[in-house]
Order: structure tokens, then C-alpha cells, then sequence
């Protein structure tokens, strides 16, 4: 499995690769059962980062639309 990064060091796009992976590995059954719950957490992870970068992206798109308002 792939290195552990911090919600600050990894961007969107880096998240959501390592995700997609993830479930490329789980769709083609790479993972024994025994990588599955590492998977799973780790998956959950990357959700949260990839859902903290919208929500980031969210906040500025609407503080740059109430400032041209």
C-alpha cells in the first residue's frame, strides 16, 4: 500500500488517484482478505482528504463570488 501522507501535504489529485487505485485493486479482487480492512481505512482517508479540498475549493469559489457581488 502506498505511503501515509497528511490531509496537508496531499493534493486532490494525488487522493483521488491513490482512491481510484484502491478500488481498482478491490474491483479486480488483488486484495486478500486480509488487505481488505487496511483498504478500507485507508480508503476512508482519502475520502476525507478529497472532501476537505472540495469543501476548501467551495469556501473560496463562494468568498470570491460575495466579493464580486
Amino acid at each position: 500500500m502506498a505511503k501515509r501522507v497528511t490531509k496537508k501535504a496531499m493534493s486532490y489529485s494525488e487522493a483521488s488517484a491513490e482512491l481510484e487505485s484502491i478500488l481498482t485493486r478491490m474491483r479486480s479482487k488483488e486484495l486478500g482478505i486480509d488487505e481488505l480492512a487496511d483498504a478500507v481505512r485507508r480508503a476512508q482517508e482519502l475520502i476525507a482528504i478529497c472532501r476537505a479540498h472540495l469543501q476548501d475549493v467551495g469556501s473560496e469559489l463562494q468568498k470570491i463570488s460575495d466579493e464580486t457581488l
